[in-house]
This record gives C-alpha cells, sequence and structure tokens, in this order.
C-alpha cells in the first residue's frame, strides 16, 4: 500500500511537470519580449531623438538645459555650447549633453 502512494506521487509529478521547462523558458520570452517593447525600445527612441536634436543646434537657437536654464545659443564647440541667459544677458559654457531641448522651430524639422 505504501508503495501504491509513492507510485501515485510520482505519476501526478510527471503529468504536471512534463510542460514545466518548456512552459518556463516561453514564460520568460515573453516577459522578456514585454520589457523590451514597453522599457528598452522607448528609452532608445528619446536618446536617437536627443541626439539628433543636439547635434542639429545651431548659433542662435533658443535652449533649455537640464537645470532649468533658458538662454540662446552664442557659439557651438565640440562638447560644450556656450549660451546667453535671457534675464542678465550673461554667458554660460555648458556641455552638449545637459540640454534638455530646443525651443527654436526650424522650417526643414518634420512637424509632429
Amino acid at each position: 500500500m505504501n508503495f501504491d502512494i509513492l507510485n501515485l506521487a510520482a505519476e501526478t509529478t510527471t503529468q504536471s511537470g512534463g510542460f514545466g521547462m518548456v512552459g518556463l523558458i516561453i514564460m520568460y520570452a515573453v516577459i522578456f519580449g514585454v520589457m523590451y517593447f514597453i522599457l528598452i525600445r522607448p528609452q532608445k527612441k528619446k536618446q536617437k531623438e536627443e541626439k539628433k536634436m543636439r547635434e542639429n543646434l545651431q548659433v542662435g537657437d533658443e535652449i533649455v538645459t537640464i537645470g532649468g536654464i533658458y538662454g540662446r545659443v552664442i557659439s557651438l564647440k565640440e562638447d560644450t555650447i556656450v549660451i546667453e541667459s535671457q534675464s542678465d544677458h550673461s554667458k554660460l559654457t555648458v556641455a552638449r549633453w545637459a540640454l534638455q531641448s530646443n525651443l527654436t522651430v526650424h522650417d526643414d524639422a518634420p512637424l509632429k
């Protein structure tokens, strides 16, 4: 009788666990796919747009830095830009990566 209980327990674990490994792999693939389309893909798209905005910057553009400083671009260098603040016309040198947005709309820019 004790043998029948062990045999029955072994049969139920093999029957329920037959799809276990394949199902686990499929579940991980689905979770990774969802995470890619929800988190990774939009972040890469946003980084690509920001890079394009920083590369297309021109002298005279009105910009906002990450720190919230509004200003106009006076000169461009490879890694830095010089801006003139709007309030007291003081000149600031900031890194290109510190630009948040370009407020100037160019004619060649596509409309959203």
